[in-house]
């Protein structure tokens, strides 16, 4: 059976950590945008942006766990190779 590499999802570390960047100035800026514009600002406004800023922490945790998780199975590796 052969396997069709066009199909594949990539996403490269550098890629994560641009986007994730990038999520986190947009959600800065629309924390500026709300903190200029106190007076006209809904409630629901204040409770979505509380949403995005606790989705970019999620966001920003995964990273973290993932590097971890890296960091572990690399150690791992070392520890378990044989020495000639």
């Amino acid at each position: 059976m052969a396997t069709d590499d066009s199909n594949m999802c990539k996403l490269s570390f550098t890629d994560l950590i641009q986007k994730y960047q990038k999520l986190q100035t947009d959600v800065l800026r629309d924390v500026k945008n709300l903190s200029q514009n106190l007076s006209s600002a809904q409630p629901g406004r204040f409770l979505l942006m509380q949403f995005e800023m606790s989705q970019v922490t999620q966001v920003g945790e995964s990273i973290s766990n993932l590097i971890s998780q890296v960091n572990s199975l690399i150690n791992a590796a070392v520890r378990n190779q044989k020495p000639q």
